[in-house]
């Protein structure tokens, strides 16, 4: 059973940045300096799998929209729904501010994100050396 929750305590986000570390700073080698930016202004969840952590998000303000940041799953939990849990549920956290939700994908990520009902809004761009492109959420009616 995946369980998403936002993180309270110093303890459980020391769990989530282990998380991060393993997945952009070893397996995707992403620099230290750049994983650690706008850490207490973001808003950060963890994804719990049978209570172990296997994944991890945040959300912060940035001018006039949420961005949805650092889904960090677990190589042996992808694919899994976990990543798709924890994405609805922020999405669901941060609804009642009326703001756009847009994120930074990496490219190969970009499917996941459009079946989520994303859209690409610009250009693509590098960060942290590895290829990304701006995506907003769309909300459709039901």
């Amino acid at each position: 059973m995946i369980r998403i929750e936002r993180i309270q305590s110093p303890e459980i986000l020391a769990q989530a940045h282990q998380i991060r570390k393993l997945v952009f700073v070893m397996e995707q080698g992403c620099p230290e300096s750049v994983e650690w930016e706008f850490e207490e202004e973001s808003v950060h969840y963890a994804a719990f799998v049978n209570e172990v952590m296997v994944g991890t998000a945040r959300w912060r303000m940035v001018n006039d929209a949420i961005k949805l940041e650092r889904f960090a799953i677990l190589k042996s939990f992808r694919g899994q729904k976990v990543g798709q849990t924890l994405l609805l549920k922020l999405l669901h956290e941060t609804e009642s501010y009326g703001l756009d939700r847009v994120l930074h994908a990496q490219i190969e990520a970009v499917p996941f994100y459009l079946k989520n009902g994303f859209v690409a809004v610009g250009p693509h761009f590098w960060e942290a050396g590895i290829e990304h492109v701006k995506m907003k959420y769309v909300v459709t009616e039901k």
